[in-house]
């Protein structure tokens, strides 16, 4: 949530910030801004709305930096709104006297900073919690501090998240970075430097970046960049090396980055694949699980936490380790989880997923986790996020960036590495034998060449959705380890094309949603030929009987289900572990062809935000 982009070098920083910016659309966000120094002064330049309107506003006034000793200082914003409406008064950045700020994060106690500054005098223009830090920084200049000086003093006064990039008058070839709760990386150039939210923004710059820990404060200034702990003390950091490419976050001739990541999902499982399974001896090796033997078989109980699409692959998760494993599971928000003081401790395990690694609900059930003893293995998209360097051990999902809001290829990738989690300890605990493991590891081998074949299905999938993207509720019904996959077809139709959709357990249809149902109510119902293949038939025929539409997924050379449903999309019949995951790209393109049919924004839909950074 919110994109923060900040450059410390020798080039003019405008055009560094407005693209870095771009990058990090998928946040989320409402209004946006920069700040740069003209002459010795900072020049703000913000508005309410697209980054496509800042930008005809900088070309109109020809705003632009000028140098300082031959260097150029600069950041810049991308606001989500939390603490006031949007509006361009409460876009980013923001200024109090010498001091301009951008801020990431909510300030738990500016009610009462900013009651303490404004009967100091100081005076506040906008209804954010972010001025209140610009204010309480000027304060402590005012009192006789250096920049420096004045920054540690204020964030030594604020309870809650915030990532930091702020400027000073008083020195103004100087940029110091905060991070404490919410996402901030250092990007190291040739003789430039920049600060970002994610990766994204820098990658076109640098493959070089540090990862910033919480209470940790840099200090940039020409060819020099200082990192602190907050009391002061310079601290070391390793540089890292990323292997994504500017090329990776390109739409690659495909109309939105939604689609583009839907068709590398075959791509990005081989790539989460590779290296954990010898296809021709059915072996698993999970070297970055480090769990051993021992340590498995003292297990007791795992949790599997997560929010949003990451909950979804959870529940997949709970079915496969259940089935494989025999470990009893217990499934939660990671917006619940440590409110209600989880009976989790040492014998238990822990596994949260986030494709981000930096989602705050899921970090603060992580935290709860280890406060009470318990080991944490996390599914995670991104080395060297938060979530990746406090748990004891990582699974990473190999999806590589992703950039559209709704959560396409991490999906599939998460449910990928929880089928080899589930079989790992199955394997270990011997409830499953390498016979009975071999079909469901084979069937994962084979899975990226399945859903090639998945994806050939798109333009039936296509007209499905032109015909249907005028209705006004859908439902979604499944069973068993494909009812998750329900709730997620649901999910990406309410994020994308603002339709109310509901994902239901197909047994649940008598207990209220049947209600729902008439003339006017598309069903897409999830019946592959598994064991619930019969039941989810009566409740078809439960829906047909109140004139329902049915658009069924099934298997092919199913006979009966294309005569009763009005429409059919057959797919492969496949092990009961991967069948979720054909089931997956069916219900993403539906979502996509009818909110492109809808007109709406596809890769940054209303409201929301990628990756989630405060609660």
């Amino acid at each position: 949530m919110c994109g923060i982009v900040g450059y410390v070098g020798p080039r003019e920083p405008t055009e560094i910030l407005l693209k870095g910016l771009k990058k990090l659309e998928y946040r989320g966000y409402d209004s946006a801004g920069l700040a740069l120094f003209y002459e010795g002064k900072i020049k703000i330049k913000r508005c309410q709305g697209k980054l496509s309107q800042l930008e005809q506003e900088v070309q109109n006034s020809r705003y632009c930096a000028t140098p300082v000793q031959n260097h150029f200082v600069g950041i810049g914003h991308t606001r989500w709104a939390t603490h006031g409406k949007p509006s361009e008064r409460n876009a980013h950045p923001h200024q109090a006297g010498p001091i301009a700020l951008v801020h990431n994060g909510i300030i738990e106690n500016y009610a009462s900073l900013r009651e303490k500054l404004l009967s100091k005098g100081h005076a506040v223009s906008s209804e954010t919690d972010s001025e209140v830090v610009a204010l309480l920084i000027y304060d402590h200049l005012k009192s006789g501090c250096d920049f420096e000086k004045a920054v540690f003093l204020a964030i030594q006064e604020l309870i809650g998240s915030y990532s930091l990039g702020i400027l000073c008058e008083t020195e103004p070839n100087k940029l110091i970075a905060v991070r404490n709760g919410t996402p901030l990386i250092v990007g190291v150039g040739d003789h430039e430097n920049f600060i970002a939210s994610d990766i994204p923004a820098l990658l076109e710059h640098t493959n070089k970046f540090i990862y910033l820990e919480d209470h940790e404060v840099v200090v940039f200034e020409p060819n020099s960049l200082v990192i602190k702990n907050i009391a002061g003390k310079e601290i070391k950091k390793e540089i890292h090396h990323i292997q994504w490419t500017a090329d990776m976050v390109e739409k690659g001739g495909f109309q939105h980055f939604m689609l583009k990541e839907i068709h590398e999902q075959p791509q990005a499982i081989i790539n989460t694949l590779q290296d954990r399974v010898v296809k021709d001896k059915n072996v698993l090796y999970l070297k970055d699980l480090k769990l051993s033997e021992d340590e498995i078989r003292q297990i007791r109980k795992i949790y599997l936490v997560a929010c949003g699409t990451a909950y979804h692959a959870s529940m997949v998760g709970k079915y496969l380790i259940e089935s494989f494993a025999r470990i009893p599971c217990e499934l939660d928000l990671a917006s619940e989880f440590r409110y209600r003081d989880p009976l989790i401790g040492e014998k238990d395990l822990l596994i949260v997923t986030s494709q981000s690694g930096e989602t705050a609900d899921t970090l603060a059930a992580l935290r709860e986790a280890k406060k009470k003893g318990a080991k944490v293995i996390s599914i995670c998209n991104c080395r060297g996020s938060t979530i990746d360097r406090e748990s004891d051990s990582t699974v990473y999902t190999q999806a590589g960036p992703e950039i559209g809001v709704a959560s396409t290829k991490a999906f599939s990738t998460q449910l990928v590495v929880f089928n080899l989690l589930a079989l790992h300890l199955g394997l270990t605990l011997k409830t499953l034998t390498p016979e009975k493991a071999a079909p469901y590891v084979q069937d994962l081998v084979r899975l990226p060449y399945t859903l090639d074949e998945v994806l050939k299905k798109e333009p039936e999938i296509k007209r499905i959705a032109e015909k249907f993207y005028k209705k006004k509720t859908f439902l979604y019904l499944a069973r068993g380890m494909n009812m998750p996959i329900a709730l997620e077809g649901a999910l990406k139709l309410k994020e994308i094309s603002y339709i109310n959709a509901e994902g239901y357990a197909a047994g649940e249809m008598k207990h209220g949603p049947i209600a729902l149902v008439d003339e006017d109510t598309p069903v897409i119902i999830l019946a592959p030929k598994d064991k619930y293949y019969d039941k989810v038939l009566s409740n078809l025929e439960e829906i047909k009987a109140r004139a329902g539409i049915v658009i069924a997924l099934g298997s092919e050379g199913d006979l009966h289900l294309p005569k009763v449903a009005d429409w059919f999309i057959p797919l492969p019949q496949k092990s009961e572990n991967v069948m979720p995951i054909l089931l997956t790209i069916p219900v993403q393109l539906i979502a996509y062809y009818i909110a492109l049919k809808k007109g709406t924004d596809v890769d940054q839909p209303r409201n929301l935000a990628k990756s989630v950074t405060v609660e």
